[in-house]
């Protein structure tokens, strides 16, 4: 039963997270979801800055939970970095972790400035 949940947990975990990533990038667009996507990239923000203090620089805590999950499903040599962890699951090809991690802020930083932008400077 145990093994069961696991495996849940762990679709449950590549589902949601996934998902997660996307509305973060993408969440701006649709007026409807434009308040709730400014809240998601704060709390995102706040994992990768605030938490990362103790954590180190970009730490997700569904990364963590995900990854804990993983392992006790036998999964090793993850890399550290969840977009990586896709990519190599995806098309099994493991990028420069320096590669990502770039890619990954400079595109949140424009999903954030785009948030900011229709949800406070734009004319209604």
């Amino acid at each position: 039963m145990e093994i069961f949940f696991l495996h849940l947990l762990n679709y449950f975990f590549f589902t949601f997270h996934t998902l997660l990533v996307l509305f973060n990038l993408f969440g701006w667009v649709f007026p409807k979801s434009r308040k709730l996507h400014f809240i998601s990239l704060l709390l995102t923000f706040f994992s990768w800055g605030v938490m990362g203090i103790w954590k180190g620089f970009g730490y997700c805590f569904l990364t963590n939970w995900h990854y804990q999950v993983l392992r006790k499903l036998g999964e090793r040599g993850m890399p550290n970095s969840y977009i990586s962890f896709l990519i190599e699951k995806r098309t099994g090809w493991l990028p420069n972790a320096d590669l990502v991690n770039t890619l990954t802020l400079t595109f949140t930083l424009v999903a954030f400035a785009c948030s900011l932008w229709v949800n406070f400077f734009r004319r209604k």
